[in-house]
């Protein structure tokens, strides 16, 4: 599994790796029933702590996006599409809160936030 950790990034390890997994399993590179490294072989292969990647493991099992079995493993859990939808927009939505925060803050309109998200996303969508 090829995870890549940024010590610059400003965001926790922890939550880096849950994004990364998320990512390839919403994308299809990671299906239901696939198996995930251990804890300790995900800590070992990114030189981190067990602790880190055992926060990652429980938030993606909180969240739906596995399911792990005492003695065998972490799996990936079969994806319900409505509901992954209905969390992707939630997290949009909350992201989309702060940006409007800062928005009126720096007195920008709300032309300019659409002509802003308009060329992100295409950018983004397109590579």
């Amino acid at each position: 599994m090829d995870i890549i950790i940024s010590n610059a990034s400003g965001v926790p390890i922890y939550e880096q790796i849950e994004e990364q997994i998320k990512s390839m399993i919403l994308s299809g590179d990671l299906a239901a029933g696939d198996a995930l490294p251990s804890m300790r072989l995900l800590a070992k292969e990114l030189r981190i702590s067990v602790i880190t990647t055992k926060r990652a493991y429980e938030d993606l099992e909180r969240d739906g996006f596995i399911e792990s079995v005492v003695g065998k493993g972490s799996f990936v859990k079969g994806i319900n599409s409505d509901l992954m939808k209905e969390s992707m927009l939630f997290a949009i939505e909350e992201c989309l809160e702060k940006a409007a925060d800062k928005a009126i803050l720096g007195k920008v309109s709300l032309s300019e936030m659409q002509e802003m998200l308009s060329i992100i996303y295409e950018e983004k969508k397109n590579g």
